[in-house]
Order: C-alpha cells, then structure tokens, then sequence
C-alpha cells in the first residue's frame, strides 16, 4: 500500500498566530474575543456542537485548528432560511457540511418509518431540530447564503450516499448526494487525510474545481471519459476473466475455496469451535497503469430502473474498497459524472495518537447551559481506542465509512485519555463507561503479511470463518485493560462496545481478563440470529460459536465468584429470513430463558450490502445473475411486525398475531399452556385482540395432523390442567 503525506507534516497556516481557542466560536461575539475578523473554514453540522473527539465536527474542527486554520461551528442552523447560515460571516476557504454523527433519516425515523419524538444528538432531547437528509438542505442554503464559497460535504450521511443508492424512506434508488447538494467536494470515511489536504490547496489559492486526485473524495465532471485514464465496464471486471489460477476476484472464496475450508473444517476448527480458514494470495489481471484505470458502473438511470443492475454495482462498489488496491470508480448522472477515487490511506497509529491529543475542552459548548445531551451523557467517560472494521457485516455501516483496516492509537495515548477524563471531566465517579470502538476486540488486530492485506479482495476476515492470515492477539488489548484499570482514582473500567465473540474465544486469556474485571453484571453481545439462511445473507458466525463464548464466559464469572450474564441481541427481518428461522429462534430464546425488553427490526441503510439484497431480492455475495441467487426478503409493515413479534414472544400483545401465524405454518402445536409451548392458549384481560382474559379454546388451535400429534393432543387434554395466571410485571 502506497504511503501517504504525514498528517501533520504541512506548514501551519499563518492564521495559527492566534493560538488554540477554549472552544470554537459559535457566534459574532466569541470571534471578537478570540481576535478573529472572519473565519477560515465554517462547519455546518446537524448536531449540537460538544467539544468532545467522538463527535465529528470537534474532532475535525480541532484538526483542521492544529493546522493553523480559524474554524467557526454553525450548529443545527434553521434550514428554513439562509439567515442562520450567514451567522459567522463567508468563510475564507469553504464551507464544510455534515448531517451529524448520525445518519439524519436514521436518526429521526424507526425501522417502521416512524418519527422519533427526541434526538440524543440535540441539547434536552429534543426532536426536529434537523431536516430530512440535512446534508442536502444545509448545502442549498450555504450556497444561498454565500454564492461562490467552495462546498465540501462530509461525514457519514454523505460517505453512505456517494453513489447512486436505495433510499428505504422513499422507497427509490436516490442520486449521489453531491448531486442533489451541489457540493464541490464530497470526503467519504473519516476524512482527515482529505480535508487537511483541501483546506491547505484552498489556502495555497488552487481553484476547488482542479482537486480532483485527492484519495477518499467524489466530484463532479462532465460525463466522458477523462483524458489519460484507461476505463474498463464494471460488467467485465465481475467476470472470472485473466486470472491465475482461473477463480472469480469477487466469488467470496479463498483461494482454496471456503467451502472446501468448511467441509475440512476438523483440520481447522478449534477445541472451542472458533474456525480458521487458509488464504491465499491471487494477483488479479489490471493495466499496467493501474492509478489511471477506472471502473465504469452502471448509470444512475439504469441502476434507478433495474433492480438486477443495482445489485450488481453494490457488489463493485464492496469489492473496490481496500485502499491497496482498489480502482477509481465512476457513474453517470444524466450529463455528468460522478467520480469516486479511491479510498483514503489508513491513519498510522501516530497520526490517530496526534488525532485524539488534541486540546478537547470535553465538554458540549458553553452556549447550551445546563441543557442535557443525551449522546454526549453517553460516551463522556469512554474511551475510543480504535477505528474500522473487518468483520463485513452486511448491515452494517462502519465497514462502507470507515474501512476494514484497524487503525488502533497507542497505549500511552489511551491512557492519557483516561486520566484526563479523570482529572477534568465534570461528575466522574471512577467508572470508565468503555474502552472500545466500532468493535471492543479489534484493537491492534490486522493482517500478518503487509503484501496479501494490499491484494486482498475478501468482504470480511473471518467470514465464513477466520483468515488464517488474520493477526487475532488479543495480548496488547490485555495488558491495556490492565494498565488502565491500575491507574489511581480508577474504580473499574467496563466494555460497552460491540464483542466479536468468534475472535474473543481464540483467546481464552481476554475473556478471562473480560469477565473476571470488565462487566458489570451484563454483558451485550450480537450474535443476531440463530438460523443459517439469515446469518449466510448478515456474514456472521454460527450459533454454534455464541454457545463456546457463553461456555467460556460462564466458566470465568463463576471462577471470578460472580453472577454475570449474556445479553444477546437479535436483527427482525433481516434479508434472507423467512417466518420459519423468526419461529425457530423464538423456541431458541424460550429454550434459553430470554425475555427481550426492545427488540431491532432492520433497517436498509443506504448503500451497505444488505440494502442491496433487501432492494433487489439478491444474494450480492455472489456473482449476482438474473436467474438465480433469490433470496427471501421480509418486506412490509405486516411481515416485518410478525418477526419483530416472535422476538417477543412473550409479549401478551403479540399472542394473537403469533397464534394466527403459526396455525398458518401449520405448527399449532407450539400453541399452548405447557412449558415446551411458545405461547398459551388464553388471553389476559386488556390485552391483544381477545382482550377478555378469557381461554382460548386450544382445540380451535390444533389439528390432528398424525397420530403422534393426535396421541399428544388427547393426553393433554385428558390432563385437564388448568392454565395458570399471567404474572403481572
């Protein structure tokens, strides 16, 4: 992988003559304080502002300050008018636009299309504060409000509607956003490399038209092909084509192919029942000039009409994502082009260390008061220790944003995280809420060999089973916990971030060090479901591998002389689930004991991989063909209410949509009073659609449909046990 210019290696821009501000300025008079006439770079974001580096407009504010830029906030601007956006003054170099931390349709709406009543991302909660798709309204009127000012547009609504995407609140595939903003520039990922890079161009006079080379950035050309770059159909490069050994680049295979690995499995697989798969590296054909080859997708007009074409340019645009190797990309929008270079280069840990140091005043900004912000009361006392992921989970965002490569910070920066958190952070009690990130046991985890990491083409490294060229020590994790959990003034350090459990149980070390120090009594995991259909189409382990760490976890808690539990947590109608895995991961979680209080219904988010499926019927791990690779797809507020329904089966509501269903699958017999039955045969009073708190008659339930059911039936019946009341709660 090429390398890249040292984030802080350029010289600081004169403005940086007037020092670090306490925070930065949200207003005329905060300007005026800190000596300023106008401002460099304003950010306009959806978020209240918390100066804090999980938030995006702090983190990138202070970095693009450590430049020797002025950076103003424009936080949560009415959208209404472009009064707001002129607050600051015009920018001297651009305006950067973000929604937020945040998707802005995630954020206001449910899985079922629902308005959210508040927003954890806004000063008390309170809801409305931000427009629908706000990257696009936010850019209109910072045009409006300064006719001329470049606009660079960012963050994760921007990065995840880079191309042409399936919109599930609109129900339609949806342009680039750059489109519908008008923007300059669009930054994907993270975007530090991108707009240091921009802002010190900017400064150096060069025109925003002609920053076209700057890695993990769109823009917009007239629609042909650019002079000196060699462009080749996305329709032949999803072909097993000039390869050797003959394979297919995008089949989601090792070289050895991971079905063979799955069927050899007991030469790989672990005592825990971990799997570790072989791969090896395949050079795939390219031109000789590979930095001026780009990839042509289908147009926006084709992908916008043909389900079968949208598929097939999620499945490219998947594939052409490891910064070592990936092509440019390129789609036409009517009579233009939208131009995707490739992805950024990954942050050393000296950069993410140089990143996080920077003077945060870790607190939400002086003009909100004593206003609560429930997103910052979350993460104040946590710690973000690394960034990216490899897991590949289809329904996930983090892997499109911010890459599979893991950029971890260093020990010695964590730990002085910690001990300012301690020192300055306002009601501290000792507790550290989490050390973690997109995944808790990624950190320092990557590749063995610098070369096959570059070449790789796999969606994820340890699905189906574990790479054996995937680096899985958790050593310097341990001794991390450890030292941080040694500091004085620190009470207990706890993990809140997402386990990968099939990593976690290769080393027995870490989940001991986990469970005996790091839980408080619960610990949530996601193994998502228990059917193989859905969890192929999620790329996640077996349950097989949740039933190891479980053993592993209690082992060590009762070690620890501790009562601790797993808190496991399921995706409703998810593509490639049917009516029959929702039943039979029901029974697993009676089975098991679990009662879920809130359950998750999937939501497409634009351009991940499952969205794709859900969009057009799909399976995008495969080569998508016309004929073949249907899946099953729950769609609609009545399919996708019975599988969020059988997640709480326990529910009194739920019983009579749960009853009609299974009469329906012909599994009546799970209706009943019993302790093998899913759900029983009375109702409570005020309750579901019977609402009497009368018994249903189990015979208008039941159907003989063989002698052995008929048997069982008659000798429940001869039984004649009298059902018992419902607990009340």
């Amino acid at each position: 992988m090429q390398a890249a210019p040292e984030l802080f290696s350029n010289r600081k821009f004169w403005a940086h003559r007037f020092g670090v501000a306490p925070q930065l300025p949200m207003s005329r008079a905060e300007m005026d304080e800190l000596g300023w006439d106008s401002c460099d770079i304003i950010i306009v974001t959806g978020d209240a502002y918390v100066d804090h580096p999980s938030f995006g407009m702090a983190l990138i504010g202070r970095l693009l300050e450590s430049q020797g830029f002025r950076v103003g906030i424009i936080s949560q601007p009415d959208w209404n008018s472009a009064e707001d956006f002129k607050q600051l003054g015009r920018p001297n170099l651009f305006f950067g636009v973000t929604g937020g931390n945040m998707d802005s349709m995630v954020n206001r709406y449910t899985s079922d299309r629902r308005i959210r009543s508040n927003d954890a991302y806004t000063a008390d909660g309170e809801g409305g504060k931000r427009p629908d798709r706000c990257v696009v309204p936010y850019s209109q009127r910072c045009r409006e409000a300064y006719k001329g000012v470049p606009i660079v547009i960012g963050g994760i609504e921007a990065s995840l509607r880079r191309i042409a995407h399936y919109d599930y609140w609109s129900e339609k595939v949806r342009r680039s956003v750059i489109m519908d903003a008008k923007a300059d520039i669009l930054v994907y990922g993270n975007g530090e490399r991108q707009v240091v890079e921009i802002a010190h161009r900017l400064a150096r006079k060069e025109d925003i038209k002609t920053l076209t080379d700057i890695r993990g950035t769109a823009f917009i050309t007239k629609h042909g092909q650019r002079e000196g770059w060699w462009e080749k159909d996305s329709t032949s490069v999803d072909e097993p084509g000039q390869l050797n050994p003959p394979i297919d680049p995008y089949q989601m295979k090792t070289a050895e192919s991971c079905d063979e690995s799955q069927t050899n499995s007991s030469n790989n697989k672990l005592e825990d029942g971990a799997q570790v798969i072989e791969f090896k590296r395949v050079k795939r054909a390219e031109n000789p000039d590979k930095e001026h080859t780009v990839v042509r997708l289908p147009a926006y007009q084709e992908v916008r009409e043909d389900k079968i074409l949208y598929a097939h340019t999620s499945r490219i645009l998947h594939l052409e994502t490891n910064p070592g190797n990936a092509f440019a990309l390129v789609q036409q929008h009517g009579e233009r082009d939208v131009w995707l270079n490739p992805p950024p280069i990954p942050l050393t840990t000296a950069e993410m260390d140089g990143v996080f140091d920077l003077p945060y005043s870790r607190v939400a900004h002086k003009s909100y008061g004593d206003k609560n912000i429930p997103a910052y009361e979350m993460i104040r006392f946590s710690v973000n220790i690394m960034r990216g992921c490899f897991g590949g989970c289809t329904f996930c965002s983090i892997t499109e944003h911010e890459g599979r490569i893991i950029q971890s910070r260093s020990e010695d920066s964590i730990i002085k995280e910690v001990e300012a958190i301690r020192d300055t952070t306002p009601g501290f009690t000792g507790v550290i809420s989490d050390l973690g990130g997109p995944t808790a046991n990624m950190y320092r985890l990557a590749c063995k060999s610098k070369e096959i990491e570059a070449s790789c083409r796999r969606l994820s490294c340890v699905y189906p089973g574990i790479c054996k060229n995937l680096g899985t020590d958790h050593t310097p994790l341990i001794n991390l916990y450890k030292r941080a959990r040694a500091l004085p003034g620190i009470k207990k350090i706890l993990i809140a971030s997402g386990l990968r459990y099939d990593l976690a149980v290769l080393s027995p070390e870490y989940v001991k060090e986990l469970v005996t120090h790091h839980v408080g009594g619960y610990l949530k995991i996601a193994p998502e479901h228990t059917e193989q259909g859905p969890l192929e189409q999620m790329m996640k382990p077996g349950i097989g591998t949740y039933d190891a760490f479980k053993k592993m976890f209690d082992k060590y808690s009762k070690e620890a002389g501790k009562e601790q539990y797993l808190i496991p947590y399921f995706i409703a109608a998810h593509p490639g689930t049917t009516d029959k895995d929702m039943m039979n991961l029901a029974i697993w979680l009676k089975r098991n004991g679990f009662r879920a209080d809130q359950v998750q219904a999937y939501l497409p988010s634009p351009m991940s991989a499952a969205a794709a499926m859900y969009h057009s019927g799909k399976n995008t791990l495969g080569k998508v063909r016309r004929k073949g690779g249907d899946i099953s797809v729950p769609k609609g507020i009545k399919v996708r209410r019975l599988h969020k329904a059988f997640l709480r089966y326990h529910d009194p509501e739920n019983w009579p949509m749960l009853r009609e269903a299974l009469q329906k699958m012909g599994r009546a017999d799970l209706i009943g009073n019993g302790k093998k039955h899913l759900i029983p045969t009375w109702q409570p009073a005020g309750t579901g659609e019977q609402g009497e708190g009368k018994r249903v008659s189990q015979k208008a339930y039941q159907k003989p449909a063989s002698k052995s059911f008929r048997t069982q039936h008659v000798r429940g019946k001869a039984l004649k046990r009298k059902p018992s009341k419902p607990r009340r709660r």
